[in-house]
């Protein structure tokens, strides 16, 4: 059975254009998949990426225009300068690794909604509020945004220093356990094509 390695920062747009369809390409090709929130300003710092506010005004200004015209094509919301972007990433990513580690409820549907809320929504997911309502909406204990946070911090250090060192340098970014490498939500179809055969 083929394996996922989805690596993603919960403030990442690109990753909320994903939306659930790393899940549904898994699914449709009978591989597993783990999900594991990086701490993507580590992952920049080391692979030669920039914050976003640090970018030449050419990259920031394509930026812009890219995110609108992906969030038109997939036909979603997206606010291109949310409110509370950026905002502290590891509340809500120790919540995913707790919801992940518990089970019960729908991952995928956990991640997408975090996302969601600060991309479409216009909320801060670094509040508790908003996290319990996340994990409360895609089927977990909302409580679990208050647990196991040393075993988070523990497991989201983990997850960026193996990004780093299986060739991570952005978010979203998936790796096929044959170690094929796909960057950016524009690339799901080449991870598709990859599990069926095709590349």
């Amino acid at each position: 059975m083929a394996h996922i390695d989805y690596f993603f920062a919960t403030i990442s747009p690109y990753t909320y254009l994903c939306g659930l369809r790393p899940a549904e390409i898994a699914t449709a090709h009978g591989a597993t998949i783990t999900y594991r929130p990086v701490d993507l300003m580590s992952v920049f710092s080391r692979t030669g990426g920039q914050p976003v506010p640090e970018r030449h005004p050419n990259r920031q200004d394509y930026r812009l225009q890219d995110l609108r015209r992906r969030a038109a094509l997939l036909g979603v919301p997206l606010i291109l300068k949310p409110p509370f972007f950026p905002t502290n990433a590891a509340p809500s990513s120790y919540a995913i690794i707790a919801a992940q580690a518990a089970g019960g409820g729908r991952i995928a549907a956990l991640v997408a909604g975090l996302t969601a809320a600060c991309w479409s929504e216009g909320r801060d997911i670094a509040d508790d509020d908003v996290i319990r309502d996340c994990l409360e909406k895609a089927g977990f204990d909302p409580a679990l945004a208050d647990k196991g946070l040393l075993t988070g911090a523990d497991a989201y250090h983990r997850n960026t220093e193996e990004a780093v060192r299986l060739g991570v340098f952005g978010a979203p970014f998936f790796i096929a356990d044959t170690d094929e490498r796909f960057w950016g939500e524009d690339r799901l179809d080449d991870l598709e094509a990859h599990l069926a055969g095709r590349v």
